[in-house]
């Protein structure tokens, strides 16, 4: 089995493999040119995505600057939008619903790494995948953590920390992330504490 084998089966790996690092360098590459690429060039900016990433559909929109390890293992929605520097490690699956949306800075993490220093020091990792539903917010500067899964409709507030499942329907915040209340019909039309639409 190989070193790539492994990594996207959930298994400890070797991420110094020659095979990941060359494709990690390619995405990197392809990543430069896409970050550097003038504003008005949507078209270009949109067809590289496409072909970087596992999946996506026609509906989407990243802001540059982002950065992945790989991108073929990212799958997105439609209508999916990801604001200023949106970082995903994408060592394990990372799957995300149609109508999401995350704010800047948001990171999604699938590596880990051992927590002796001994084996960490050798080169192993290991990756679990990221499930996002759909219809859900992510806020500025949240991380999602290895393995962890997100419900349909749900909100995660500026600054979390996710670290376990969150589920569906519900605002979640903090550091660690946890579930503050339900998202009920009163949520309907009110945009921001008082204000109402």
């Amino acid at each position: 089995m190989t070193e790539k084998e492994k990594m996207i089966q959930g298994k400890p790996y070797k991420a110094n493999d020659e095979q990941l690092f060359q494709e990690r360098q390619y995405a990197k590459e392809v990543l430069y040119t896409w970050n550097a690429l003038p504003p008005t060039e949507l078209t270009k900016r949109h067809d590289v995505l496409k072909d970087l990433l596992g999946h996506v559909e026609d509906n989407f929109f990243i802001e540059p600057p982002f950065r992945c390890d790989y991108g073929y293992n990212i799958s997105v929605g439609d209508n999916f939008y990801a604001n200023y520097n949106c970082t995903i490690l994408d060592c394990a699956p990372v799957t995300i619903g149609n109508n999401v949306m995350l704010a800047p800075n948001v990171c999604l993490f699938t590596a880990g790494h051992p927590i002796h220093a001994a084996p960490r020091i050798e080169g192993w990792e290991h990756a679990c995948p990221i499930t996002i539903g759909d219809n859900v917010w992510i806020g500025g500067g949240a991380i999602i953590n290895p393995g962890v899964s997100i419900g349909d409709n749900t909100v995660i507030g500026a600054g979390s920390v996710v670290t376990k499942d969150i589920p569906a329907n519900v605002v979640a915040v903090g550091n660690p992330c946890r579930v503050m209340r339900d998202i009920t019909d009163d949520d309907r039309t009110t945009y921001f504490r008082s204000l109402t639409f």
